[in-house]
C-alpha cells in the first residue's frame, strides 16, 4: 500500500510511480491526480499539468470512473480531453462489484472510448479483464526494455528531503531534477506523498525522495495529514542520506532540531540545507546563529556543516550533491582495529577513564562491530560504571579523529575478558 488512500476527495496530487504486475505483465504504474476543472494558476490546474506530464510519457492510459456514481460531466468532459491526445486509452469501470456498478458499466459505453474494463480495484475482482486488454500493449513494446537509469546493476543512494512544511522541499528537488516533477506552490502541505525519483548526478545513480513536511505533533490533524506523515517517516527509515531542509529567514526552530533529533534516532546520514539564503539580509550572522544553535542544542551530531542555498535560484546548490556523498561516505566509513586500539591507547594517556571504589576503569580494547551507522564495541573492566560524560566524550574525539561530522554513531559498552580468569 505505497499510495495514500482517503474517502477525501483530492487526496492525490503529485504523480506516485511505482513498478507492477499484473500475472506476467511487468510494468511501470503512475498514480495521478484526479481530474477535475480548474482555474488557471490554482493548486488543481497545477496537479492537472503534473497529470499531462505523465499522460506524455505513458504507453497506454487507464481512464477510471466510478461505476456506481454512473458517467458525470466531468467524466465526459476528460474522455474528450483524453480523445484529442495520442496516448491509447482503457476506460476502466471501478467500484463494479455488487449490483451497484452494473447501470454505471452501460452508460460508459456513451464517453466513446469503447468497451469498459468492469473491475473492483478494492477487493481485485475484474483483473483478469484488465490483464486481457493490456497485453496487446506489452506485444507492442521492445522484448527487452532497457533497465530506468539507477537499476543496471548499481544500488541507487536513497536521498530523502525532509522539513517543515512551505520550507521549499519540493523546489529543491525540482531545481536539483531540472524539471517540474514534484508539485509546488505557495500554500503549506501541498506535497502530501513521498514521491521517489530515480536520477543521475555525475554518473552516480540517486533515488531522490521528496516529503510531506513535518509539523508539530500537537498540531498534525485529521486521517489524511497523518497519512502523510507516516509515509514521510518511512522514506527517513529506508533513506540512507537525509537533506533536512530549514528555512534561513527563520533559522533552527525547535521543529527542525526535533526533526534532526529523529533523524539521528533512526541512524540516518544527515545534510543540513539552509534555503531562501538569497533572501537572508545579515548572512554571517544569521549562519552563526545556525551554528550556535547547532552545537548547544545538538550535540549527537556535533560537526554538521550547514549547507547554505537558494532552490527557487540555484544559488549554492552546487555544494549540495557533493556534501551528501561525502556524509554518505562517513556514515559507511569501516576504521580497523589496530588504528582504533591506537587511538583509544592515546586518548586514555591524555585523560584516563574515573576512578570507580578506588580503582581506575581500564579500557581493554575497541573494535567496530559494523557501518550505517558506524557503530563501536567498547570492551571494559567494568562497563556499567563508565559514566555517560566520559562516554560521550570519546564519541566526540572519535569525530574529530577520523572525519565523521554529523554522522549518528553509536558506542556499545561490553565487559572485557579476564585472561586469568577460570573458565
Amino acid at each position: 500500500r505505497l499510495a495514500l488512500v482517503d474517502d477525501t476527495p483530492g487526496v492525490t496530487r503529485d504523480r506516485r510511480e511505482g513498478e507492477a504486475a499484473l500475472g506476467d505483465l511487468r510494468f511501470r504504474v503512475i498514480d495521478t491526480a484526479g481530474l477535475d476543472e480548474a482555474e488557471p494558476g490554482s493548486l488543481e490546474a497545477r496537479m492537472q499539468e503534473q497529470t499531462a506530464r505523465a499522460l506524455e510519457r505513458a504507453d497506454v492510459a487507464l481512464l477510471l470512473i466510478d461505476a456506481r456514481a454512473g458517467v458525470t460531466p466531468v467524466d465526459r468532459h476528460f474522455a474528450d480531453w483524453l480523445r484529442r491526445g495520442k496516448t491509447p486509452v482503457v476506460l476502466v469501470a471501478n467500484k463494479a462489484e455488487g449490483r451497484g456498478g452494473t447501470s454505471g458499466v452501460f452508460e460508459a459505453f456513451a464517453l466513446g472510448l469503447g468497451e469498459p474494463v468492469a473491475l473492483s480495484a478494492e477487493h481485485g475482482d475484474g483483473m483478469a479483464d484488465l490483464y486481457a486488454v493490456l497485453a496487446p500493449f506489452a506485444d507492442q513494446q521492445p522484448a527487452s526494455l532497457p533497465a530506468p537509469e539507477g537499476e543496471r546493476g548499481e544500488r541507487p543512494l536513497q536521498l530523502a528531503i525532509i522539513g517543515r512544511p512551505n520550507v521549499g522541499k519540493s523546489t529543491l528537488v525540482n531545481r536539483l531534477l531540472g524539471e517540474d516533477r514534484v508539485l509546488t506552490g505557495p500554500e503549506a502541505g501541498t506535497t502530501r506523498d513521498a514521491i521517489a525519483t530515480l536520477w543521475q548526478w555525475r554518473g552516480r545513480a540517486v533515488r531522490l525522495i521528496d516529503t510531506a513536511g513535518l509539523r508539530r505533533r500537537p498540531k498534525v490533524e485529521g486521517k489524511l495529514e497523518k497519512l502523510s506523515v507516516a509515509d514521510t517517516l518511512r522514506a527517513i527509515r529506508f533513506a540512507e542520506v537525509v537533506v533536512l531542509v530549514v528555512d534561513g529567514t527563520q533559522g533552527l526552530e525547535k521543529q527542525d532540531l526535533a526533526i534532526a533529533e529523529m533523524v539521528e534516532g533512526e541512524g540516518r546520514a544527515l545534510v543540513l540545507a539552509v534555503n531562501k539564503w538569497d533572501v537572508v539580509e545579515d548572512k554571517s550572522a544569521a549562519l552563526q546563529r545556525v551554528r550556535d544553535r547547532l552545537e548547544t542544542s545538538l550535540p549527537q551530531l556535533a560537526g554538521l556543516r550547514p549547507v547554505t542555498l537558494s532552490a527557487l535560484s540555484g544559488a549554492g546548490l552546487a555544494k549540495l550533491m557533493p556534501a551528501v556523498v561525502e556524509t554518505h561516505a562517513a556514515w559507511n566509513v569501516r576504521i580497523t582495529t589496530p588504528r582504533l586500539n591506537r587511538w583509544l591507547a592515546r586518548v586514555q594517556e591524555r585523560h584516563p577513564p574515573p576512578l570507580v571504589s578506588g580503582r581506575r576503569l581500564k579500557l581493554r580494547y575497541m573494535a567496530q562491530a559494523n557501518i550505517r551507522p558506524p557503530t563501536f564495541a567498547l570492551f571494559a573492566s567494568k562497563p556499567g560504571e563508565l559514566p555517560d560524560t566520559y562516554r560521550r566524550y570519546l564519541v566526540n574525539l572519535l569525530r574529530e579523529e577520523f572525519d565523521l561530522p554529523g554522522v549518528p554513531i553509536r558506542m556499545m559498552l561490553r565487559k572485557g575478558e579476564n585472561p586469568y580468569a577460570e573458565k
